[in-house]
This record gives C-alpha cells, structure tokens and sequence, in this order.
C-alpha cells in the first residue's frame, strides 16, 4: 500500500520500521518540528524524524495542518492509508478523508477504556488488569472511532508505565502491518458506549508521594509515573524519584522508613522502593542508594 505515517516520539518508531520492513510504500513521513532540547538548546529531531531519515524517507513537519495548503499537499501524496501513531497534532476532516482507506490509528489502550493524552500512564495507575492496543479508524471525536482490530496484554504487579510503553509499541508495531494485510476484509466495529474512560494528560503535581494514601494506591501512582515524570518524595533532604516499587509487608506511621531495604509505611499496608533517581545522579537499585545514603528505620520520609 502507499502509506503516510504520521508519528513523533519512541513510541511511533516500531511501527514505521514495520511498515518499511513490510513493503509499504511510504509517501511521506509526518512528525512534530524538531524542538529545543539539551543544555544547548539545539533543535533536535524527534525519534521518528530520525528514523525516517535513516531509512531514506521523506520528512514533513508542519506546525499545523489547519492551512488549506498544508492539506492539499497532504492530498496530493494520493495515499491510500494514513497511520497515526502518537502524532500529536489534530487531523482536519479533509485531512482525514484523503487516503483512499482514511487514517488509521494505533492506539495504547482497549477503547473505549482510557481515551485521550495518556493511556499506558493511567491503567498503570488504575491498577487495571490488562491493557492493550487497538487499531482505529480514526473520525473528528477523541478516540471514537470504530475498532478494526485489537490485542490485550496483562499488567503485572511490578510493570511501570515504561515497561508497558515498549510492550505495546512492538505490539502496535505487529498489529498495524497485519490489518493493513486484511484491510479488505477487516469490518471495523463501533465502540460500545459504556466503560468510556478519559486519560488526562499528566500533570507533574501527580506525581509528589502521599504517603497516606492505602499502599497498593501509592504503588499504582509509582509504577504508573515511571519513568517520567517520576514519583517523588523528599529523602534525606532531597527530592528523591522513585522509579519502581512494589506492595509489601509491614505498618507504621505514613511515611516511616520500616527497614533496612526501604519499605515504607503508607496509609495502609507498606510499599518497598525498589529503584530510585537522586536530582542529578543516575537512577540505581535501592540497595546501591542505600549505601550512599543513610536511611535508617524509622525515619520519616516527609509529611506524610
């Protein structure tokens, strides 16, 4: 087929390699502009950018696609399907009908559960049980769109948001290449109207601990803000990221440092940290920052 793929971040760049590696005819590639990034603030191009170049595509990156120019060079690539990966802008109705068989949409939940900015992060944090990928056809609402095909993936009770990105990446990445194999024989299905669950985009004042919320809740707020933005909590002084943890044994006064490998006491039951970033440092297993760092039971790792 003759594809444009439109995708900016990590996320995006199994599915173009996919497509590239499928046969796909790749009219163009469509991603955010480069942005500042590092001390230097130098644009950088994003992953996908990088990706497409490497493999001798061509870039576009227009900061919208509201201009009427935009969208009929958009329609003059004659696709006959658009694939939208975590793009990051929104697609105009003539953008949307040009491809012969519309844009299709690889999306990081089971719709219509967690619509919207940030799904991995908040069935991460609502402790669901599997998530998944679907492929939408994509129309003007917020994630509306009928459903061609799906797959699901548990969550463990130690998976963060991170571990899930990239499962679900080389999911999407798989999924995408086989229904546009059987594009001619796929019936898209509506999404049903209950079980509709938006997924906010996260807010970095999420991500301060609370240490007296139930410990299976803090749990869920760590694995589902790792790695970014990062959980955190002042220790020894510091601001302190936590970047795993799991639920475990003990009690004590919320905040309270139970042990000697980290576990602390929430609202109810305790969580153990498993993995955590001082500012600046690199992130480290519990037992290494421990030995750089003296946390002895029974302190108190802030207010509470």
């Amino acid at each position: 087929m003759r594809v444009v793929f439109m995708g900016t971040p990590d996320f995006s760049v199994p599915a173009l390699r996919a497509l590239v590696d499928a046969g796909h005819d790749i009219a163009a590639v469509y991603c955010q502009p480069p942005r500042p990034a590092g001390r230097g603030k130098k644009p950088r191009p994003s992953p996908v950018q990088q990706a497409a170049e490497a493999s001798g595509l061509e870039v576009r990156h227009p900061e919208s696609l509201k201009d009427t120019q935009q969208q009929a060079d958009f329609a003059a690539l004659e696709a006959d399907v658009a694939v939208v990966v975590a793009y990051g802008l929104i697609l105009p109705r003539p953008v949307l009908d040009a491809p012969r068989h519309g844009c299709l949409n690889i999306h990081a939940s089971l719709l219509p559960r967690w619509r919207g900015a940030a799904p991995i992060q908040r069935a991460v944090m609502a402790r669901d049980a599997e998530t998944g990928v679907c492929i939408m056809r994509m129309e003007p609402g917020l994630d509306t769109g009928p459903v061609l095909l799906r797959r699901t993936t548990p969550i463990g009770p130690e998976d963060t948001a991170g571990d899930l990105h990239d499962r679900l990446s080389e999911i999407g990445a798989g999924l995408i290449v086989e229904v546009l194999a059987g594009l001619d024989d796929l019936v898209a299905q509506p999404q049903p109207e209950e079980g509709v669950t938006y997924a906010a985009k996260v807010d970095k004042a999420e991500a301060r601990i609370d240490w007296t919320r139930p410990a299976p809740e803090v749990d869920a707020r760590i694995r589902g803000l790792s790695p970014f933005p990062g959980a955190w909590r002042e220790i020894g002084g510091q601001r302190v990221k936590v970047l795993a943890s799991r639920v475990a044994e003990g009690a004590g006064t919320p905040g309270e440092v139970l042990d000697d490998a980290l576990t602390v006491a929430c609202g109810t039951g305790a969580v153990q940290l498993l993995r955590v970033q001082r500012e600046g440092r690199s992130p480290q297993d519990a037992a290494a920052f421990l030995r750089g760092t003296a946390v002895r039971p029974g302190t108190r790792l802030g207010e509470g």
